[in-house]
């Protein structure tokens, strides 16, 4: 584990210098962290246009209670700018399934054992594939809003997923705005498709000015689609676990959740009232409080 050099602080929003871990054929994962280093760990894996400052909200106050440990996965910031950086990890594809193996080795560098995961949205599907691939690295799960469709009675979860053709023209779009350099559009046309009409506009300086950092990893995930979630994945689910979705999140996060809580045994689902996609930050004290039960 060594100190990145070269970030800005002011990029940080308030977080310390993040470290660096290096992973096999030299990918490294930048990650900060928070609390006693002696503390049980819980592990944050972000989701879309994020990286390991959309914990913020967490990284503080759960701080009293574990070793937050928070990455960013490869391509993202600051893994994005590897060239100013020096932070391999764009040689890469971009992938959900290297990412999943990324989370795992990181976890083995850490060198605790089994730590406690945290995924929001993309960072769900990750994290629930993470906890049936590596079952011994992964104490408990917090699955909020996960990203990825559900299996349709007799498909196969692993096979391609195809969208609904409105859902593919929006991203479609999104990307090429991106791509000729109208930011801010691109992303409020994708980010108000997976929260709500007004929510780019109305979000924090601080989350626009990391979803525009994000912003080149949209084209390479709409060509990476998520897998769909199906019962005999679910199985291989062994762990405490707990569902998060927002009240008002889109439709596909609620019917994964809910879903979800049928397939996996014993686990538990918490709508957060008057929430949105976005309840961990928006929402942060019920969230928090729900992360601080250590008993799904």
């Amino acid at each position: 584990m060594t100190l990145l050099d070269g970030v800005d602080p002011s990029q940080l929003f308030g977080l310390p210098m993040p470290d660096v871990a290096t992973l096999d054929h030299g990918v490294q994962v930048p990650f900060v962290q928070t609390g006693h280093e002696h503390r049980e760990v819980m592990l944050f894996i972000h989701g879309s246009l994020c990286d390991f400052r959309y914990w913020k909200p967490q990284l503080g106050p759960l701080a009293r209670q574990y070793r937050c440990v928070a990455p960013s996965l490869s391509h993202y910031w600051p893994s994005g700018r590897a060239g100013a950086l020096g932070v391999a990890g764009d040689a890469r594809p971009f992938c959900w399934d290297a990412h999943v193996d990324e989370m795992g080795q990181f976890i083995e560098r850490l060198g605790v054992g089994a730590v406690n995961v945290v995924g929001h949205s993309r960072g769900g599907c990750i994290a629930f594939h993470l906890a049936g691939r590596y079952p011994e690295l992964v104490k408990s799960l917090v699955l909020a809003d996960p990203g990825g469709p559900v299996a349709k009675a007799g498909s196969d979860a692993m096979s391609r997923t195809v969208l609904p053709a409105p859902v593919n023209a929006l991203r479609a779009k999104a990307a090429e705005l991106i791509a000729v350099g109208e930011v801010d559009a691109g992303l409020e046309l994708f980010v108000d498709s997976v929260s709500r009409p007004g929510f780019w506009a109305r979000s924090p300086r601080a989350f626009r000015a990391m979803a525009i950092d994000n912003a080149n990893t949209l084209a390479r995930q709409f060509r990476d689609p998520l897998p769909a979630y199906d019962a005999r994945a679910a199985g291989k689910v062994r762990c405490p676990t707990l569902l998060i979705d927002g009240e008002k999140s889109p439709r596909m996060f609620r019917d994964a959740v809910g879903a979800l809580e049928g397939w996996i045994e014993g686990s538990r689902r918490e709508t957060i009232e008057g929430a949105s996609h976005g309840m961990n930050v928006t929402h942060a004290g019920v969230f928090n409080r729900m992360l601080a039960t250590s008993q799904f």
